[in-house]
């Protein structure tokens, strides 16, 4: 389980295409400290298994569905990435529950400065997911924990804080870009319960 709260930012080493999926290598310094082949990392915001570790870098399979749901198979060397490791028993949970588990791609229509640092950034999500989404309810873009700002014709508009942009990749995203979506976990339990199969 994750926070949504990004660790550190970290960039493509190398994306190496497979028959059936891919490896991916991130270059990156402090989810190295106590990392070992198997532990978690969420990248953009899907839970990755690391298979290699080294001193300044860690690899991990992608599988097709990986790359079919998120947006890590768009990723070339040097794109910068969002690194989170998973929460720990004791610690805080500061955003809220994300489990790194992607919903689907969204695409970025706009990062607006608003002044002082401040942001707006507007994304349009699929239509399977609007449901998900409520004003003021949260949301996790590219593995940032946020807040649901405005919602109007599948667009979700969220308000990004001058410390949110400098510590993730917001810099480096563009309109056009496909941003990783997880929805609400309880939403998507609260249907469930409503509308049983």
């Amino acid at each position: 389980m994750f926070t949504g709260i990004i660790e550190e930012v970290g960039q493509v080493r190398r994306l190496l295409p497979r028959q059936a999926g891919a490896r991916f290598e991130v270059e990156c310094n402090l989810v190295l400290s106590d990392a070992a082949p198997g532990v978690s990392i969420a990248v953009n915001g899907v839970c990755l298994t690391a298979v290699e570790v080294g001193p300044s870098y860690f690899a991990m399979d992608l599988a097709p569905e990986t790359l079919d749901r998120s947006n890590l198979g768009d990723l070339v060397a040097g794109s910068l990435v969002n690194l989170e490791r998973p929460v720990l028993p004791a610690g805080r949970l500061s955003g809220h529950i994300v489990q790194g588990h992607v919903d689907g791609t969204g695409e970025l229509l706009s990062l607006e400065e608003l002044g002082d640092g401040n942001w707006w950034q507007r994304v349009k999500v699929p239509a399977e997911l609007d449901r998900y989404m409520i004003h003021k309810g949260s949301i996790s873009l590219d593995g940032i924990s946020l807040t649901i700002a405005a919602l109007s014709e599948r667009v979700v508009s969220v308000a990004i804080i001058p410390h949110t942009y400098e510590v993730t990749n917001l810099r480096t995203r563009r309109p056009g870009d496909r941003i990783n979506i997880e929805v609400d976990l309880i939403a998507k339990y609260v249907e469930k319960l409503l509308h049983p199969e």
